[in-house]
């Protein structure tokens, strides 16, 4: 009679370790599924940032590019202004002499 006793309760504790290691095994399980679903979240603003990062540095080597048109044509206006008020200046000093 003791002995069936001692299986029982080895038993019944043997049953209450298995329902408990499941019981751990879900929570893990569940965590697991939200980390990932995080991860993938996370991954998605990432990757929406990173596009808009990129926009920007479109944006940012287009206006550099008019820059440096805008630069380039302010140079040769500069040089034919200059080349014209020398003619200018040479045009007045043999007027004046």
């Amino acid at each position: 009679m003791k002995l069936l006793s001692l299986k029982l309760f080895l038993l019944a504790i043997i049953s209450v370790y298995m329902s408990s290691c499941v019981n751990v095994s879900n929570e893990v399980e569940n965590k697991l599924i939200e980390l990932k679903n995080k991860t993938a979240s996370l991954d998605s603003l990432i990757n929406k940032e990173v596009d808009k990062v990129l926009t920007l540095d479109s944006i940012i080597i287009k206006e550099s590019d008019k820059v440096k048109k805008l630069d380039t044509l302010i140079n040769k206006t500069t040089s034919q202004l200059d080349s014209i008020s020398k003619k200018g200046s040479r045009i007045l000093e043999k007027i004046s002499n």
